[in-house]
């Protein structure tokens, strides 16, 4: 039960923006882990093979395909990742499937597309690990140019400001490479399956009194064109999803287990 008067505890921390030295693997596992990472896709079959490949090893990659007409699951499943479909589209419909079927204490959530790279969870599972925070978010920070257009960008912070608003978390992004403990997550009781399923989860999560962290992560030019952000109309076809979120009475969610 949330702590009455407790309010959501925001913490910022920064790593380098320079590439990360960590072991490639050349397969994902695909037994029981202690991380899940689920990985929403539609039509990522140019980028699985770098994306997989990032993987830290022991973690199980949950790959899960949204109606991809390209080989993404094909692919997916030869280099050693968990497919699993889901025919409903939307990019919350993918992440709550991936979340449903994982079994590992603590799972991460990333793009498919390459412009993240999932091996900079790292020290986000250390942070939850060692209770440092309860929910761990990625702050996107370009590299190269058209990584980020400027109407996605000019999106994203106006909807920081409606979270900041709502929540009173003084947060910069809310990109989707995060991670937090399985159960506390299923306990958000988390609905929207189309764009607001991230901001849902966060605004969820600062009304149970979660601590909530934000680090930089380098944010890649994509492979490929975005489902969401890469026109005008998709970009507010998203914001319209996220203020419906924002305007949600505040949930009765539990703390993180």
């Amino acid at each position: 039960m949330r702590r009455p008067g407790r309010r959501p505890r925001f913490v910022r921390t920064g790593i380098p923006l320079r590439p990360v030295c960590l072991r490639r693997v050349n397969a994902v596992t695909t037994t029981s882990a202690d991380v899940d990472v689920v990985l929403p896709c539609l039509d990522e079959a140019e980028a699985l093979p770098w994306v997989l490949g990032r993987i830290p090893a022991g973690w199980r990659a949950l790959v899960v395909d949204n109606g991809s007409t390209d080989d993404s699951a094909r692919i997916a499943r030869a280099l050693g990742a968990t497919v699993l479909h889901e025919p409903r589209r939307g990019f919350g419909a993918a992440c709550h499937t991936g979340l449903a079927a994982a079994t590992a204490d603590i799972v991460c959530f990333c793009d498919c597309d390459a412009s993240l790279d999932p091996a900079l969870l790292v020290p986000f599972v250390r942070d939850v690990r060692r209770g440092a925070a309860d929910l761990v978010l990625g702050r996107r920070r370009p590299v190269g140019r058209g990584s980020w257009p400027v109407h996605a960008r000019a999106g994203n912070l106006a909807l920081a400001r409606l979270l900041r608003h709502r929540t009173g978390l003084r947060l910069h992004d809310l990109g989707p490479l995060r991670a937090a403990r399985r159960e506390g997550l299923l306990a958000l009781d988390l609905t929207d399956r189309r764009s607001g399923y991230p901001l849902q989860m966060v605004v969820r999560a600062a009304d149970a009194g979660w601590r909530v962290v934000e680090r930089d992560v380098p944010y890649l030019p994509r492979t490929g064109l975005s489902k969401v952000t890469g026109t005008w109309t998709g970009t507010w076809r998203a914001v319209r999803d996220m203020r419906r979120v924002l305007a949600e009475p505040p949930a009765g969610a539990q703390e993180p287990r």
